[in-house]
């Protein structure tokens, strides 16, 4: 299993970040790892909705459905699946007056083989979890 935790603030309403971070398509903006998110269902964003998530981590791309299992007011939890691995992106936003505290709350849990690359697997995360505050920073900030 890889844990990778993030808390930072941004100059945005809570209602808007997370209604951003809700549409999972948006990744491809702040999730350095993600080459392409694509809706596979059509209508609004509401619990249910899914994507298709292609990454690129190590040089090895990888797939996975994702879909939107929590969503409230100052909460969006993603939930990505494959034959490898499961990942929960666990997204809490705080109203804190002028600002919203973001913890963006990753954790992935590999499936047979793929257990035994979970240490290494850490150490990309906890690299790619700086790179996704700075870029999920700015992409807000642009929306």
């Amino acid at each position: 299993m890889v844990h990778v935790q993030r808390t930072f603030t941004l100059n945005r309403p809570r209602d808007e970040v997370v209604a951003y971070l809700a549409d999972f398509a948006n990744a491809e903006e702040w999730d350095p790892g993600t080459v392409s998110c694509d809706p596979i269902t059509q209508g609004p964003v509401e619990v249910g909705s899914q994507w298709r998530n292609v990454s690129s981590l190590a040089g090895s791309k990888t797939e996975l459905t994702y879909t939107l299992t929590t969503l409230d007011a100052d909460r969006v939890v993603l939930t990505g699946v494959n034959k490898t691995a499961t990942s929960v992106d666990d997204i809490r936003v705080a109203d804190r007056g002028a600002v919203s505290e973001v913890t963006y709350d990753a954790t992935v849990t590999f499936n047979g083989l793929a257990k035994l690359a979970a240490p290494l697997m850490q150490v990309l995360f906890l690299y790619l979890g700086v790179k996704t505050e700075k870029q999920m920073k700015r992409a807000i900030s642009r929306a």
